[in-house]
């Protein structure tokens, strides 16, 4: 399952519109754990609120689906560390930062937090068909590359996705 952040709430300026921006993610993360994880399952907290309940059928992955987390070094690197089981960032855009340099620090953190890194596959968005590149992209442990297509018809976008 694919998470993200809501959208910029007002006050992002201020203290308090940060924790409101962020805040709710790892408790809904939590939440829909108990729903795949237990037969009858029950959340009460600020951000989600749930009596005893039951729902069929359960993930047929154990103990639950992926939680991939996307979004930019550092700051959703660090929640993919502590709330996910992969992580997405954005490859190419010179405002995300250089892959070459955050995927580095991201296995660093997650060494440090006490993670393997496996547990954690990287799928980079924004792929590239440069062979060499998606070669390093490899060494450097990433497990997958999400590419875009043109739209163009199937004759032309075809022999893009056989290269």
């Amino acid at each position: 399952m694919g998470m993200r952040r809501g959208p910029r709430c007002r006050g992002s300026g201020s203290r308090r519109g940060v924790c409101e921006r962020f805040w709710p993610q790892p408790k809904r993360i939590e939440a829909i754990k108990e729903i795949w994880t237990k037969e009858t399952a029950e959340y009460h907290g600020e951000f989600v609120n749930f009596p005893t309940m039951q729902t069929w059928p359960k993930p047929a992955q154990k103990p639950h689906p992926p939680i991939i987390v996307g979004g930019a070094f550092p700051h959703a690197a660090r929640r993919a560390i502590r709330y996910g089981d992969g992580w997405v960032p954005i490859a190419g855009r010179t405002s995300y930062g250089d892959v070459n340099e955050y995927l580095p620090k991201f296995k660093q953190m997650v060494a440090k937090a006490g993670r393997s890194p496996d547990a954690l596959p990287i799928a980079l968005f924004g792929g590239t068909e440069d062979t060499n590149l998606l070669k390093r992209y490899r060494d450097m442990g990433v497990a997958r590359v999400v590419t875009t297509l043109p739209p163009e018809p199937a004759e032309k976008t075809s022999p893009v996705l056989d290269r």
